[in-house]
């Protein structure tokens, strides 16, 4: 179900605060409103699930506590997030861990450093329903599944 920047619930799973301010910063410019946070992967499920709406997560994979694939794997056990939109980001931007985040369950992959000049259109295609899978030097922008 595609929605419009502006009506959009995002959660960013991330434990630099620097990569958070940017991807807030980049996301506010979209004109996305409700931008919430989360440090580390432990109870990210207990937290979405306070959430009164989530249209996408953007879900760092080396996290303390708890990686993003186990974060993943629990998000997807719940029936709410089942089929919640939720995008790897990782600075191991490799096709080998691109491969094993679809494989994951993932529904898209943006290699760390964040690209300014591309994320917004990115997060656009996330928000319409669109794969985006981009390990940087490699874009392999599509509806894969």
């Amino acid at each position: 179900m595609a929605v419009k920047p502006e009506e959009a619930h995002i959660l960013v799973v991330e434990d630099n605060v620097y990569n958070y301010q940017l991807l807030n910063r980049l996301l506010a410019f979209l004109g996305i409103k409700d931008i919430q946070w989360k440090r580390s992967g432990k109870e990210v499920l207990e937290f979405a699930d306070s959430l009164e709406q989530v249209d996408l997560i953007l879900l760092d994979i080396h996290l303390p506590y708890e990686d993003g694939y186990s974060a993943l794997a629990k998000l997807r056990a719940h029936p709410r997030f089942a089929n919640t939109t939720v995008v790897a980001v990782t600075a191991e931007a490799t096709e080998e861990n691109m491969e094993r985040a679809r494989q994951s369950g993932f529904n898209g992959f943006i290699g760390k450093p964040i690209d300014p000049d591309r994320i917004p259109t990115q997060i656009e295609m996330l928000l319409r329903d669109e794969g985006v899978w981009d390990v940087g030097t490699l874009r392999l922008s599509s509806r894969m599944t």
